[in-house]
């Protein structure tokens, strides 16, 4: 349930509605705009009496959420949520590129590769140092190694760091050392790791999962914001269908239909969509044609001889040919790049 406050409503006033709602154990996501008040309540709400709260001269209207997801809902939050990273926003009319290397291999490789996304323009620096693969035998990383190593490229370029943590053991242990901990697709559906990352004051970029409806999506925001931490980033990054041509397929209405219904900003990992290095700058294009806040991009010196997904990434060259495009594109949109 939603109360929108008139205009103008007395402080006074405003505090005995909210001691009001919360005695009846419902807890208050409030959310303050130029034109707009109001309390999204969450909890159990049946011991709420409508008629009572409409004869309230200071409440404009009630509105009844349908949807199960509250905090992530846009009715909650009507203006888009801005997420500030030391001196980088995500959401709210900018464009943020985060981009690296699907896994950190050695250090020479992640600060080369750091310093020339730099000068192209991203963002974000990410890097797997702990990588869940479908295969037991695959390479999963050099672990708190590729940490340390994130931590030199950071040094060395500035660039705030975006790195996947899979357990609620690692979040405690690392937590300090990354700006942005992502959540994997494997883990969207890990509610103990959810609510552990909701309990942290540190932005969470949450990747759909391969076979999670949209609502699935926000419910698993939902958890997160649940804890308390707001500060969640959507990636679309495909979903599984029939088509066994790209490793997943890109979702790309997902966009708008996320923007329409939630606050949070949402970019799109063209790189695991596709799973083909020649598909990402088209993939990419689009997610910003359809109203993306951003993009994940893999890029690698050397693919051939990577460790992980080299044929998903693409070259330096090519990633700053893609961010002039880019460039010129947000114009266009009126973004923020």
């Amino acid at each position: 349930m939603i109360i929108v406050l008139r205009q103008g409503t007395p402080e006074k006033e405003i505090e005995k509605i909210k001691n009001k709602m919360e005695s009846l154990g419902c807890q208050i996501h409030e959310s303050k705009g130029e034109n707009y008040h109001l309390f999204g309540l969450v909890g159990d709400t049946t011991n709420i009496d409508p008629e009572q709260l409409q004869a309230n001269r200071y409440v404009e209207k009630l509105i009844r959420v349908q949807e199960p997801y509250k905090m992530a809902n846009r009715l909650f939050h009507p203006e888009d949520t801005l997420i500030s990273v030391e001196n980088e926003k995500i959401g709210g009319g900018n464009f943020t590129v985060i981009a690296g290397p699907c896994s950190v291999e050695s250090e020479e490789q992640i600060t080369s590769i750091a310093k020339e996304i730099k000068l192209a323009g991203a963002n974000f620096l990410r890097g797997g140092a702990f990588k869940p693969r479908t295969s037991p035998y695959s390479f999963q990383g050099l672990l708190g190694e590729g940490i340390e190593l994130l931590k030199i490229a950071k040094e060395k370029t500035g660039l705030p760091i975006v790195t996947e943590l899979m357990s609620p053991g690692m979040v405690e242990k690392f937590v300090d050392d990354v700006d942005i901990i992502q959540i994997g697709a494997r883990n969207m559906h890990n509610y103990d790791l959810l609510k552990e990352v909701g309990r942290i004051d540190k932005p969470i970029l949450l990747k759909r999962g391969m076979a999670a409806t949209i609502e699935e999506f926000l419910m698993a925001a939902e958890y997160i914001m649940a804890e308390g931490n707001e500060n969640v980033i959507l990636c679309e990054r495909g979903i599984r269908t029939f088509e066994n041509f790209t490793r997943n397929t890109l979702d790309i209405s997902a966009i708008p239909v996320i923007k329409k219904y939630s606050h949070l900003p949402v970019i799109v990992d063209p790189s695991h969509a596709a799973g083909l290095w020649w598909l990402v700058e088209p993939l990419a294009k689009a997610a910003m044609a359809v109203g993306a806040d951003g993009l994940m991009i893999e890029v690698h010196n050397d693919p051939a001889n990577a460790k992980s997904d080299g044929q998903q990434s693409i070259k330096p060259a090519r990633f700053n040919s893609l961010m002039n495009s880019l460039k010129e594109m947000a114009i266009l949109q009126d973004k923020v790049m």
